[in-house]
């Protein structure tokens, strides 16, 4: 083969097989980075698409009863629901995990004026949870503490998938019926809403890391990642003179 470049009016120069050789092997490596990213991008969104529909845009009421609920803090609306199932008698006991540690038992007991017999005999508060790392962690504490063998979760709907992994992950013999809370935004809003894009768009991102940690780590109290996203220990709740668990 005759490797010539052109470099003026009828005038060729030779070009040597090496560079040739170079220049072929650099469109591949190219051309193999471009389908790579562009197979890792068409995955990735049908991914995101499948995670998107597969969030509950609706309530329904739990498919059977639990020993305990755990609400997990991040709007109002979730402890409402969670405090209402309690009122119904889908369980004997309810945790509120993730407490900011200057809210106190009568602050949260105002929101729910109709079930303050409720808050004075069935109701934990966790003031140590920061994350939904540390929600599991304190799941399992409480939910050991009590010998429960089940629960019902309630949380958010976007959030719901990766507290179950998390929750999966620390407790993985306790039966979770998941109770999704979807008054806050509907994920089929997504392709015209940008705010609900934002929030599906990185949850979905969180949810596929959680995924992934939870393939490869042990005990969730003992993980470096779990230390390392909460900023050091669980706080420990000392403004308040009240015990964690009631």
């Amino acid at each position: 083969m005759d490797h010539t470049e052109a470099v003026g009016w009828g005038w060729t120069m030779q070009e040597s097989p090496e560079v040739s050789a170079r220049r072929s092997w650099t469109r591949r490596v190219l051309g193999l980075g471009f389908w790579t990213v562009t197979l890792a991008a068409i995955v990735g969104f049908l991914g995101f698409l499948g995670f998107v529909y597969s969030l509950d845009r609706f309530e329904q009421p739990p498919e059977t009863r639990a020993d305990g609920i755990v609400a997990m803090t991040g709007g109002a609306q979730r402890i409402g629901d969670a405090i209402d199932l309690l009122a119904k008698g889908y369980a004997k006991r309810l945790l509120i995990s993730g407490v900011n540690e200057n809210t106190s038992r009568d602050q949260i007991a105002k929101l729910n004026p109709g079930q303050r017999r409720l808050f004075d005999c069935c109701v934990d508060l966790d003031y140590r949870a920061r994350n939904t790392i540390g929600n599991a962690i304190e799941t399992r504490r409480w939910a050991e503490q009590n010998n429960f063998d089940a629960i019902i979760v309630v949380t958010s709907n976007y959030h719901m998938p990766r507290t179950l992994v998390e929750l999966e992950h620390a407790l993985p013999n306790l039966q979770k019926i998941p109770y999704p809370v979807a008054a806050t935004i509907d994920p089929h809003d997504w392709w015209h809403k940008p705010s609900v894009a934002r929030v599906v768009f990185t949850e979905y991102l969180k949810f596929l890391a959680v995924w992934v940690r939870t393939r490869f780590e042990g005990d969730p109290e003992r993980s470096s990642v779990a230390h390392l996203i909460s900023g050091g220990s669980p706080v420990k709740k000392q403004l308040i003179a009240e015990p964690i668990w009631r």
